[in-house]
């Protein structure tokens, strides 16, 4: 194990780079020994629709459940539009049957509070959060529809599990869990409704979404009908019933087999671990990376309660940095060829995000902190 502990910033160029140095939180690093060429290719240039077609997506699907544990109540479907399609489709078919709830504490919570508002105008209770907080779990209504997202991905706080959320509740539990899925244990007795895609925690490709419906999501949409029109690529019921063939791998729209293909890869590499085996490299990347901001005083960690800490999106926070040091810093390393994609959200306190999701290799983890030492100094020498 490298040791991360060091003296200060040093300008000296380290020697060793991270053999993958992807970063980035979205599309993230690909699983490690990804290779194109072995991806399978019966069903390219095939319908969607056609034999083969049709079970390559349902193998998705099996894979996806097998690896979350999914019980039979809880449907799957691949939806258009990535997460934020999925979450969306979920808002425009299911809200306005009640009150809602909207928790918001980083960039993406935010954005589904603007839509309850300003699109759908539903006049939702909101719960926020400054950046590196998470809201008072405790104030929830919870015969209200509550939207949240398990980890949020531009803050790099996530709920702790899900003991908030009652077993016995009046309205429904909404989850954007897009970089949550794969890298948490998650209590699915306890989500109505989940989103996610593939190019989080799997480091797939992105544009296509994941919906999972509980139960409860089910008889919401076959017993409500929301009074605003709903786009073709959102409709999830037919004559009062659950359009089932969308959970059976009969997408709405003509999803890439390409992309889908991809995913099954990613799904069969994380099947070789066990989802045991996937938490364990998140919890593993993430205790690499503590240990290098421990040892620096310059750098930070954006969450400051460990229990609310991302394990995926690890947000850091830099002395003195404003976004143009934060932009010198990321653009040194990618200059180098030392790590791609490192600087934080647009919408978030200037600062850095390392992806720690089970794609990541710890040793990377290890290898880039010399590295931000270095881009740390080259930004501070050049302002």
């Amino acid at each position: 194990m490298t040791d991360t502990a060091t003296a200060p910033a040093s300008g000296v160029k380290p020697a060793t780079k991270p053999a993958r140095p992807f970063f980035s939180s979205g599309p993230c690093a690909k699983p490690p020994g990804w290779d194109a060429s072995k991806l399978a290719t019966e069903s390219l240039g095939r319908s969607h629709r056609s034999k083969i077609g049709k079970q390559r997506l349902q193998y998705c699907i099996d894979l996806m459940r097998e690896l979350l544990n999914l019980p039979d109540t809880h449907r799957i479907g691949i939806v258009p539009g990535s997460d934020t399609g999925a979450f969306e489709m979920a808002m425009w078919t299911m809200l306005g049957a009640r009150p809602v709830t909207a928790l918001a504490w980083e960039s993406f919570g935010e954005g589904w509070v603007t839509d309850a508002v300003k699109q759908l105008k539903i006049d939702p209770t909101v719960i926020r959060a400054d950046y590196g907080q998470l809201p008072d779990l405790n104030a929830i209504d919870w015969s209200t529809d509550v939207l949240f997202t398990w980890n949020g991905t531009t803050s790099g706080v996530r709920v702790p599990n899900a003991d908030f959320i009652p077993a016995e509740r009046e309205g429904l539990s909404f989850a954007d869990a897009t970089s949550g899925v794969f890298a948490y244990d998650i209590d699915w007795s306890k989500i109505d409704v989940a989103t996610f895609s593939w190019q989080k925690v799997l480091g797939g490709e992105g544009g296509h979404g994941v919906l999972i419906l509980g139960p409860r999501a089910v008889e919401r949409l076959e017993s409500y009908t929301p009074a605003w029109p709903l786009p073709k690529v959102f409709r999830l019921v037919s004559k009062g019933k659950l359009t089932e063939g969308i959970f059976k791998g009969e997408t709405i729209n003509t999803p890439s087999m390409l992309a889908v293909e991809d995913a099954i890869a990613s799904l069969e590499w994380a099947k070789s671990l066990g989802t045991g085996g996937l938490i364990a490299r998140s919890d593993a990347n993430a205790a690499a990376l503590d240990r290098i901001v421990d040892a620096r005083d310059w750098l930070g960690h954006l969450a400051a309660d460990p229990a609310s800490r991302s394990k995926t999106s690890v947000c850091l926070t830099v002395e003195g940095a404003d976004e143009a040091f934060i932009k010198a810093m990321a653009g040194a390393l990618e200059k180098e060829g030392a790590a791609f994609d490192v600087a934080g959200y647009r919408d978030a306190p200037a600062g850095l995000r390392i992806w720690c999701g089970a794609t990541v290799d710890t040793a990377d983890i290890e290898a880039l902190g010399p590295w931000l030492d270095w881009a740390y100094a080259t930004a501070k020498n050049a302002a």
